[in-house]
């Protein structure tokens, strides 16, 4: 389980193709203090460290199911992915609870500077079915891009915008995202339990 406090937009400093699925190598400050089968989450999505190599490098393996879902396919040596590495249950919930687990992706449809904060609207696919089991967003709500918790505005039926400090805009890969990027969405897990919740109610 994650909170979306990114820890470090680490850089990606190899792809390999194994198959229908892909090894991601990452260069991070903390890869000392990683360890093999531990949960890492890149671009909100939870991935487990396979290798830990020399020069602060360590690997891990999305399979297809997940490139389906995902950004992490797009990817290229060079990229920004933004990481957190799983909550220690003695702390602080600072964000909200993520759990890694990306439901869709989504495009950056506009970015616009507003007293200090950047302003990025995404537009995703709608399924209505999917929408009545919580799969969507509410004004005020939380939502997590590319592994950031964010608060809802402007929420739309298939749309909504998030506003973003300067802080989290030079700390985390949104200052790399333009009109056009796909970024990675979970909707909110107790969303999803209030909706199943209700559907179960009315059986």
């Amino acid at each position: 389980m994650f909170s979306g406090i990114v820890e470090e937009a680490a850089k990606i400093v190899a792809i390999e193709k194994n198959g229908s699925n892909i090894n991601i190598t990452v260069n991070a400050s903390f890869t000392d203090q990683l360890k093999i089968d531990q949960s890492v989450a890149h671009n909100g999505v939870c991935l487990t460290v396979v290798k830990i190599e020399p020069d602060n490098n360590y690997t891990v393996t999305a399979i297809q199911e997940t490139l389906d879902r995902s950004n992490l396919g797009l990817l290229k040596p060079g990229d920004l992915v933004n990481l957190e590495r799983s909550m220690q249950m003695n702390g602080r919930l600072d964000g909200h609870i993520v759990q890694g687990h990306v439901d869709t992706t989504a495009v950056c449809t506009a970015i616009e500077e507003l007293d200090g904060s950047t302003y990025f609207q995404f537009k995703y696919n709608i399924d209505p079915e999917m929408a009545k089991k919580g799969y969507m967003t509410v004004e005020k709500g939380s939502v997590t891009v590319n592994g950031v918790s964010l608060t809802v505005c402007n929420s739309n039926v298939d749309s909504f915008r998030v506003a973003i400090i300067p802080y989290t805009l030079e700390h985390t890969n949104f200052k790399k995202i333009k009109v056009g990027s796909i970024v990675n969405i979970e909707f909110d897990i107790i969303g999803k339990y209030l909706a199943r919740m209700v559907e179960l109610s009315s059986m």
